[in-house]
Order: C-alpha cells, then sequence, then structure tokens
C-alpha cells in the first residue's frame, strides 16, 4: 500500500466512524425520550437497560450507516480540496477517480458487511429488542409509597402512610385498606407505627405492624345490608402482599418469531410461498361461492324468461301492492348481503396482501442497505471534491439533504409497495433517483468540470448581462 492510499484511508476512516458513532447515538437518544416513561420508576436493573440500548442501536445501524459513509466522504474530499491536497495529488499524477479508489474499497467492503448484517443480524436484534422492550413496558412501576399519598397499585390493597424514615423501611400512622376478599367483607387495619419489608425472593412484601386495630365489617355481597362489624386491638400484626407482578419477568422468545422483520432472506422466501398459496386458496374459495349462485340465478332467469315468453315487469305485475313491496325487500337486502360480503371478502384480500407485501419490502430492504452505501458514496466523494469545502459545516448540511432525498423517496415508494400501487422492484426507486445524481457528480468531478464553481457562475452572468445591455 502506498503512502498516498494510507493518508486517505486515515482521512476517511476517522470521520466515518465518529459519523456512525454520532448518527447511532442520535437515533438511541430519540428512542430513549420516546420510551422514558417505560424505563423511569421501574426499579430496573442498569443490565436490563443496557441490553435493551445495545439491542436498539443494532437496529439504527441500517440508517446510520449509508448517511455515514455520504458525511466521510464529502469531508474527506472537501478537505483534500479545501487544504489544496488534492490539487497536489493531481499535480503528482494523481487523478480525483484514483484518490477515490481507497475509500471505494473501504465502501464495498462496507457493502457485503451491511448485506450480512442486514440478513444475519438484524433480524436476532430485532426479536431480542422486541422481546426486551415488551417485557420492560409490561412491568409495573416499582413500589414507591409515598408518605400523605393513597397507593393504590398492590391489587386489592390500598396503602396510606403518615410518615416513612429516609431508609424506606419504617413506617408511621399506617392505614392498609383490605378489599382482597371483594364486597362480602371489608377489612381496615391502623397501626401507629409499622416496617416494610420485601422477602429475599421478591415475591412478597412483608408489613410488621405495632400497636393498632384491626377493623372488619361484613355483608350479604348483593344488597349491601350492612352486619355487625369486630375492632381486634393488636401489639404486632404480620401481612403478607403478593407482589410477583412487580418483578421483571423474560417473555419466551418463540412467542414472537414469524414476523417478517426477524427473518432472513431464504425465510422470506418460505414465508412469501406459503402466503400466496394460502391467499389463492382464498381466492378460488371466493370464487367458488360467488360463481355458484350467480349460475344459479342465470339458470332461474332463463326459465322464467322461456316460460310464457313473460318479463319479469309482467310476473311482478300480477303480485299484489304488499306481496311486490316485500319482493323489492327481499332483492334489496339479497343484494346488501351480496355487496357487503363482497367487500368483506375485499378487505380480507387487502390486508393479507398489504402483509405478502410487507415481506417484499423486507427482503428488498436487505439489498437496498448496501446498495445505498455505495450510491451516497457515489455521491459524496464527487460533492466534496467539487465544493471544495471541508470541516463541519457543508458537509453535515449537503449530507442532511442528500439523505433526507433518499429517504423520503424510499418511504414513498415503500408505502406504494406496500399498498399494492407498485410492485416489489418499487423499493429501489430511492436508489434510482439517487443514481443518476451520482453519475452526473463523478462525471464532473473527473473532468475537472466548474459547473458547481459559483465564480465560474458569476462570470456567465455578468457576461450574459453585458450582452444583453
Amino acid at each position: 500500500m502506498k503512502k498516498i492510499d494510507r493518508l486517505i484511508l486515515r482521512s476517511f476512516v476517522g470521520p466515518l466512524l465518529l459519523t456512525f458513532s454520532l448518527a447511532v447515538l442520535v437515533l438511541l437518544m430519540q428512542f430513549v425520550w420516546k420510551y422514558v416513561d417505560d424505563l423511569v420508576g421501574k426499579g430496573l436493573e442498569f443490565s436490563v437497560i443496557a441490553e435493551l440500548l445495545l439491542y436498539a442501536s443494532a437496529t439504527f445501524v441500517p440508517m446510520a450507516l449509508p448517511i455515514a459513509v455520504l458525511f466521510a466522504s464529502i469531508m474527506t474530499m472537501g478537505n483534500f480540496g479545501e487544504k489544496y491536497e488534492l490539487v497536489a495529488m493531481k499535480a503528482g499524477g494523481i487523478s480525483v477517480r484514483r484518490a477515490m479508489m481507497p475509500m471505494a474499497l473501504v465502501v464495498l467492503l462496507l457493502t457485503g458487511v451491511a448485506f450480512y448484517f442486514a440478513n444475519n443480524v438484524m433480524p436476532t436484534a430485532m426479536l431480542k429488542y422486541r422481546v426486551t422492550l415488551y417485557d420492560i413496558t409490561r412491568k409495573k412501576p416499582a413500589i414507591n409509597i409515598r408518605p400523605g399519598e393513597y397507593y393504590k397499585e398492590l391489587e386489592g390493597y390500598v396503602i396510606r402512610v403518615g410518615e416513612k424514615d429516609k431508609d424506606g423501611h419504617e413506617l408511621r400512622d399506617v392505614v392498609i385498606y383490605d378489599h382482597t376478599k371483594g364486597s362480602s367483607q371489608m377489612n381496615v387495619i391502623v397501626a401507629k407505627r409499622g416496617n416494610m419489608q420485601a422477602s429475599s425472593d421478591n415475591r412478597f412484601l412483608r408489613f410488621t405492624l405495632y400497636d393498632g386495630y384491626s377493623y372488619s365489617e361484613l355483608s350479604d355481597g348483593k344488597n349491601f345490608q350492612r352486619r355487625p362489624f369486630t375492632t381486634v386491638g393488636f401489639r404486632e400484626q404480620s401481612i403478607n402482599i403478593d407482589i410477583s407482578s412487580f418483578a421483571f419477568n423474560r417473555t419466551v422468545e418463540g412467542e414472537f418469531k414469524g414476523s417478517y422483520q426477524m427473518m432472513n432472506i431464504y425465510q422470506l422466501d418460505t414465508s412469501v410461498a406459503r402466503l400466496d398459496s394460502t391467499l389463492n386458496e382464498k381466492y378460488r374459495h371466493y370464487r367458488a361461492s360467488m360463481v355458484s349462485p350467480l349460475r344459479a340465478y342465470s339458470a332461474s332467469n332463463q326459465a322464467i324468461k322461456q316460460s310464457n315468453n313473460q318479463a319479469i315487469e309482467s310476473l311482478l305485475s300480477k303480485l299484489s301492492p304488499d306481496d311486490r313491496a316485500r319482493a323489492y325487500s327481499h332483492a334489496r337486502n339479497l343484494a346488501q348481503g351480496a355487496a357487503n360480503e363482497a367487500q368483506l371478502y375485499a378487505d380480507t384480500f387487502d390486508g393479507e396482501r398489504e402483509y405478502i407485501n410487507r415481506h417484499h419490502i423486507e427482503w428488498h430492504r436487505k439489498f437496498t442497505l448496501s446498495v445505498a452505501c455505495l450510491l451516497l458514496f457515489l455521491i459524496g466523494a464527487p460533492f466534496g471534491s467539487i465544493v471544495r469545502k471541508g470541516g463541519l459545516g457543508l458537509p453535515l448540511v449537503a449530507s442532511v439533504g442528500f439523505f433526507v432525498l433518499y429517504y423520503v423517496v424510499g418511504m414513498i415508494a415503500e408505502k406504494a409497495v406496500r399498498e399494492s400501487a407498485l410492485g416489489p422492484e418499487g423499493m429501489w426507486i430511492s436508489s434510482l433517483v439517487m443514481l443518476p445524481i451520482g453519475i452526473v457528480l463523478t462525471l464532473q468531478a473527473t473532468t475537472d468540470s466548474s459547473f458547481f464553481d459559483g465564480s465560474s457562475w458569476g462570470k456567465f452572468f455578468r457576461r450574459l448581462f453585458r450582452r444583453s445591455k
């Protein structure tokens, strides 16, 4: 490897890794902001939160990697142009195309890595991410009984404490409303002080109460007629409350398998073949169910026409007004029923076809991710050599502009494919839009065109203005 190649690679790999890390971090912060209510106040261990963030970061790679390649290529070539290193390369016989070659090799390697990631790593990461997020959102908030407030999160109990020590264990002025036996018996426990501790396996919350009274009132549970209630004083009493539902429980991953986002290419092909076969069978069943009544109607209608050559109007004219009204009403009901049935089948077929289209979208997405890295490099490197601006200003703005164009076109195409307005090949529209831009920019950079030079455009308009005068 030549020294110039090592220089170019060092200048390219650094911004690439930095931009990729920043893009993943920004997307991760957006994720945390979205689910902050589900993460805070549940007493989750740090390892669980770190696991969720790790799996979530893996799902952001498809969006972070292309923009990292785009930004790093613009920044690298822009720095070379701004510091006249690109001019020195050209003076030494190194063309822009030759200067882009080391970066192109790195991007080709990233293209292969991106495809492997999308096909093998992404399904597993998505599965673990969905399972972990589901377990966290399902977990109840951690027990936090605040002084002076009624705590109702424990099923069957309402608890109020007057004061609580800093350690959270010693309580004073404790009132516990016990509704575990329903409306047939209502219990209220009042104690001057108490102690709250969780069991060793965190399945029970134990209250040890001192110097209090237990009030119990019975009713028949139907008409709520009060019966005599009892009052029992105690020096010490223990209550165990089941808190197993507050624990963080792991869901079996097999319950989440089968989603198209958690499949590789082979599994997607198998699933699409099975879904297509099932949908075609439903099509055949629907046609058979609709054709038989139509044939019966056609045969009966033909029989009516052949009998005495009487038209339907003449047959209806022989009916009494009430019978004719009933006949019309029955015909309308039959027509409305057939229309409702047809609409039901249409909605069912549209939903299943959309589900199959989502499989096709995921299949093509595994390839478009890889191609996006290469296409955005073909845009970024020539653009940087043309504008000759490094740093974080122009490269960042240009990267965001190009990526937003690619992303918006991709989202529009994906929506069209999902709704069957386009075939599965519509997922490549965004790549087809960016390809001509990359070709034009590459030709402009390699031929030293002044198309993007502001001074040349200024001279052009000044000459045009003088000629017009």
